[in-house]
């Protein structure tokens, strides 16, 4: 049976793969990068929804409500999904009072976008046979290759379950991600796995504890610094970012990042630029970045403690690791696998 189309306005092509990935059994995707092809895409494929992301797309407020409206005289049977910044344009949020549009107003993960697109499709919705990403990841590395890297992660929740799977299809795609979890909940494992799952396998994985570090030495060990830019600089030195080379690095603890910190790191997710502390040679890191925190970020932002563009830039695609607790089923195998070692 033919799944229903979706058409996502959104300049981010990686975010699209992610998103296409993980609706695989609900619908189809078809991305555009411009607004000004939203229309005929729309009359091309003739969607079931069409989702508009205007974050990034300029008088957004005015723009969005053109092509709603557009839309909606063309194409009254098709649903409209808008996604907009936190500080929701007044126009769009009049539109939304006076027409059968989904209007959503903050920030939101791939994930998210496809819990909002779900409801709006027809039902029942078909669930076509067709290989998850999971499996086909296990055909490639093999089954005893695979089992192996996720042996640690044994579970009988779903939840669990459901998270691995969307790790999996994560790990593929060269895109920065957001690990939440208390500590002791494997985070460091998970980072690993996905350098492990990822086409970056062969090269390093390096990982840096912020929490360790002296916040005066942070910018030091992830951009390296230049002989005398401090009392103890006898030499220059690279930092992670540049010994990493097409690697992962691993960012844990990031939520001790301080303003200036985040500043720089922003420009590398955003850039791939930094300069080392003491420099003026711009450089240009090519490793993936994974952020982990033991603490949810979004109220570090409302404190004011978190840059809230950084925090858009690494929530986009974000995984909370669930305590055991909120897992009982895993209790018991667990305590018998730790009786039998």
């Amino acid at each position: 049976m033919t799944l229903p189309t979706v058409v996502v306005l959104s300049p981010d092509e990686i975010f699209c793969r992610i998103a296409a990935e993980q609706a695989h059994r609900s619908f189809d995707v078809r991305c555009v990068a411009d607004i000004e092809s939203v229309a005929a895409c729309v009359r091309d494929v003739k969607p079931a929804v069409v989702a508009l992301d205007l974050r990034n797309v300029r008088d957004g407020g005015h723009a969005g409500d053109r092509i709603v409206e557009d839309i909606l005289l063309e194409h009254p049977e098709i649903k409209i999904l808008v996604l907009a910044d936190p500080d929701c344009p007044e126009l769009l949020q009049r539109r939304a009072a006076c027409s059968p549009i989904r209007l959503h107003c903050g920030m939101f993960t791939v994930e998210d976008m496809v819990h909002l697109i779900e409801p709006l499709l027809p039902k029942p919705l078909p669930q076509p046979a067709v290989r998850t990403t999971t499996e086909r990841t296990r055909d490639q590395f093999g089954e005893a290759v695979f089992e192996g890297l996720t042996r640690k992660f044994e579970t009988r929740s779903p939840q669990l379950k459901q998270m691995l799977d969307d790790l999996v299809i994560a790990a593929a795609h060269d895109v920065t991600i957001l690990l939440i979890g208390e500590t002791g909940s494997g985070k460091t494992y998970l980072s690993n796995l996905i350098h492990e799952l990822s086409p970056r396998r062969k090269e390093p994985f390096l990982h840096v504890a912020c929490g360790a570090l002296p916040r005066e030495l942070i910018e030091s060990e992830l951009f390296g610094h230049s002989k005398g830019a401090f009392t103890s600089a006898h030499a220059d030195k690279d930092g992670k970012f540049v010994a990493a080379a097409r690697g992962t690095v691993l960012l844990d603890e990031i939520d001790v990042l301080g303003p200036e910190q985040q500043v720089k790191l922003l420009r590398v997710i955003e850039t791939g630029e930094f300069e080392p502390v003491g420099s003026n040679l711009t450089m240009k890191s090519q490793a993936r970045l994974v952020v982990a925190s033991n603490l949810e970020l979004q109220p570090l932002v409302e404190t004011g403690r978190f840059r809230p563009d950084l925090y858009y830039r690494l929530n986009m695609l974000k995984f909370e690791i669930p305590p055991l607790r909120r897992r009982k089923v895993d209790i018991i195998p667990l305590a018998k696998k730790f009786i039998q070692k």
